[in-house]
Formats: structure tokens, C-alpha cells, sequence
């Protein structure tokens, strides 16, 4: 979801196993040379979308890394698919309530920019938290853990499943 962490998180897991970080929204920024926010009102979602599952495709077909997708990008097939087969996917999962504590101010996400975001996060997390349920490997709840917790928990779950050797 918007503002679970996945940025952050990401980059320092990263950092943690030595493995290089993308951010697909920064990624597509780079491409399309604006933001997301002005391509998404200009062109529409689709062509997002379009641009987003090529993107990951890339992506996935390419070296190791930690990669942070958009939050919508679990609503293809192809990129949930696509996702599932090239790595380990970890679902950041937070409420609706506490996505909008972190939100609230933020003004650049564009599917919050309508008269009730609060209630437009849990429409979002209705319609896209069993999407990231089925292409996750792992859940991790975020609640409020600080970033380096957040790290430490997703490791350990890839030190239990045998992914990486026990530290």
C-alpha cells in the first residue's frame, strides 16, 4: 500500500545484503521525465499501468536487487505473476488507519488526491490487500516497528525459509 515503508525499508535491506535497490515509481519518473502524479493526470492509468508492468518485467529479468514497487502494481496479473517467479515478495502490510497517520500530509500520491483520502486508503486496502496476499511470500506487519526492526523481521523470515544463511 501507499506508505507502507517500502522505499525506506527496501533501501536499507538493501544496504543490509549488499544487493543493489530500485524503486519502480522512481524508475518510470526517470523514463517518462516527470512525475507520476502530472503522467498519471495526462495520460491516464492505463498508460501507467502499461509503462509500470514493462518496468517491472525489466526488472525482473535482470540482476539481484531489492525492488520497491508502486503500490498499484499487484493489480495486473502479469505483474503479480511476473513479480512471484523472479524473487522473494514481501508484503508490507499496514492498516488503513495507520497508513493514514503517515499520509496525511503527503500531497504527491495521486489516488489520495480526492475529497476523503482516509476513506479512499481503505477502499484501496479492501481491493488490493488479497492481491498482495496472493503474491507475497511473506508478510510482515509494519505497525509501528522502527526501520531497522522492520529489516531485522524480514531477514529472519529469510533465514528461516533457507534463503539466506542463518546470521
Amino acid at each position: 500500500m501507499p506508505g507502507s515503508g517500502k522505499s525506506t525499508v527496501g533501501r536499507s535491506l538493501a544496504r543490509r545484503l549488499h544487493l543493489p535497490f530500485h524503486d519502480s515509481d522512481q524508475l518510470i519518473e526517470q523514463r517518462i521525465g516527470c512525475p507520476i502524479r502530472e503522467f498519471f493526470a495526462r495520460e491516464g492509468e492505463g498508460a501507467f499501468r502499461d509503462l509500470e508492468q514493462q518496468v517491472l518485467a525489466e526488472l525482473a529479468a535482470g540482476e539481484p536487487c531489492v525492488l520497491a514497487t508502486g503500490g498499484g502494481a499487484v493489480l495486473r496479473d502479469a505483474n503479480r505473476q511476473t513479480l512471484r517467479a523472479a524473487g522473494h515478495v514481501i508484503y508490507l502490510r499496514a492498516t488503513p488507519e495507520e497508513l493514514w497517520r503517515r499520509l496525511r500530509r503527503d500531497t504527491q500520491r495521486p489516488l489520495l488526491q480526492v475529497a476523503d483520502p482516509q476513506d479512499k486508503l481503505r477502499q484501496l486496502h479492501a481491493e488490493r490487500d488479497p492481491l498482495y496476499r496472493e503474491t507475497a511470500h511473506y508478510i510482515i506487519d509494519t505497525g509501528r516497528p522502527s526501520v531497522p526492526t522492520l529489516v531485522n523481521m524480514i531477514l529472519m523470515q529469510l533465514e528461516l525459509a533457507g534463503i539466506l544463511p542463518a546470521g
